[in-house]
């Protein structure tokens, strides 16, 4: 068998011996932690297999108090997944219509505030008011614009101005104002709406 001109037994020997073993003292190390890595995939294996039903994250009933109470565990993977995505929780009155929360004597709870990429964002703030209260926030924003609809002891108003949806809803003594910017994911306003009363 031909040689490759430039290379020496006398190195090649050593060096391969050398690497040899550099390779059985890693063996050596890793021994102890190879029953554990095997507990672990095989756990991993198994349950992402599993056949058991999704549920809903646990949340205190009643309504709701902090940001995560008011996302559904799909909303809230839909949020927190998003490009970009950064939450800032507070407690403010809502961000739009200063003539609305004059007249509502509201409560804030909890404002809600996503900002996603490109300088998409949404908030949402959810207040306690009394039923004047909701009664004149409804007067209000009719007056300004937006179309309201009465459903029982529940007022929808919504308003599209440029980019930018805002969505009210009245419901019992809580109040949950929205604002989209160029970011509205399916049934938003609809499932902090219902988590804000507790339904």
């Amino acid at each position: 068998m031909a040689r490759v001109a430039g290379r020496s037994v006398w190195i090649a020997w050593p060096v391969g011996v050398l690497c040899a073993a550099v390779i059985a003292g890693l063996a050596v190390l890793a021994a102890p932690g190879l029953p554990g890595a095997v507990t672990f995939v095989g756990d991993t294996l198994r349950a992402g297999s599993t056949t058991a039903p999704w549920t809903d994250a646990p949340r205190v009933p009643g309504p709701a108090t902090t940001c995560r109470d008011l996302y559904t565990q799909p909303m809230w993977s839909t949020l927190v997944w998003s490009p970009e995505a950064l939450l800032t929780q507070r407690r403010t009155g809502a961000l739009s219509t200063p003539e609305a929360v004059a007249a509502a004597g509201s409560t804030p709870v909890v404002t809600c505030h996503w900002r996603g990429e490109s300088g998409r964002w949404l908030e949402t703030s959810v207040a306690t008011v009394s039923a004047e209260g909701a009664a004149a926030v409804a007067a209000t924003l009719t007056g300004q614009g937006f179309a309201c609809a009465a459903d029982g002891d529940a007022t929808h108003c919504e308003r599209t101005a440029g980019d930018v949806v805002e969505v009210h809803d009245l419901r019992g003594d809580r109040w949950v104002s929205s604002m989209f910017a160029g970011w509205m994911p399916d049934g938003y306003a609809a499932i902090v709406a219902s988590r804000a009363v507790g339904e």
